[in-house]
């Protein structure tokens, strides 16, 4: 298999994150996918949505060029391995969930060793064992293999909108519009309003 990201794009990646790991292989393969479907980021803007906060989202921001400060890569987590990219020019999205069929066994067995409470030596030596060859086997896998592909079960998220900032009548806070709640006659921010309302 053609190696799509360079040496010198793993190592920023891994020091973007702060460490080397599976979860983070996911998003370097996820990101391939979106990149060999949609483009860059830098090309035409995407969209990426994610429905796990695990390590491979800061793959993904890394090698995309989506971010949350340009309001293109939205956090979901429902804690699925599942991520929807769209491009905005054409509305063409993509989502693209973790095969549960893949490395089934070996994923049991790492996400087993990494649960135990109390590991022995040995224990602790076979995590980082089982650990590295799920890496490497994502690293090296069969992006059909290894992602099921879907149409977007979502529409795709409006661009980024500069809005009004409003001052919370409890705390004296500026937050935004959008994130305002009224309460009792007042505007609220949302922890204010979270004191108040027992129902959220």
């Amino acid at each position: 298999m053609d190696k799509y990201f360079s040496d010198d794009q793993i190592k920023h990646t891994i020091e973007f994150h702060g460490h080397q790991c599976p979860g983070l292989a996911i998003g370097v393969r996820a990101a391939e996918f979106c990149l060999r479907e949609l483009g860059h980021n830098s090309e035409s803007p995407i969209v990426a949505i994610c429905e796990t906060d695990m390590c491979g989202v800061d793959a993904i921001q890394f090698l995309t060029g989506c971010s949350v400060g340009k309001g293109n890569l939205i956090l979901k987590d429902y804690g699925k391995i599942a991520f929807t990219f769209f491009r905005r020019e054409d509305a063409k999205g993509i989502r693209i969930m973790l095969n549960p069929d893949f490395m089934g066994e070996t994923r049991t067995e790492m996400g087993r060793l990494m649960g135990l409470a109390d590991p022995t030596a040995e224990e602790k030596e076979k995590c980082t064992q089982v650990r590295a060859e799920c890496e490497k086997m994502y690293s090296e896998a069969d992006l059909a293999e290894m992602f099921i592909k879907q149409e977007p079960q979502i529409s795709m998220p409006r661009p980024a909108a500069i809005l009004q900032s409003l001052v919370c009548e409890d705390c004296g806070e500026m937050h935004m519009e959008s994130r305002s709640r009224r309460f009792a006659g007042k505007t609220l921010c949302l922890p204010c309003f979270g004191k108040v309302e027992q129902k959220i």
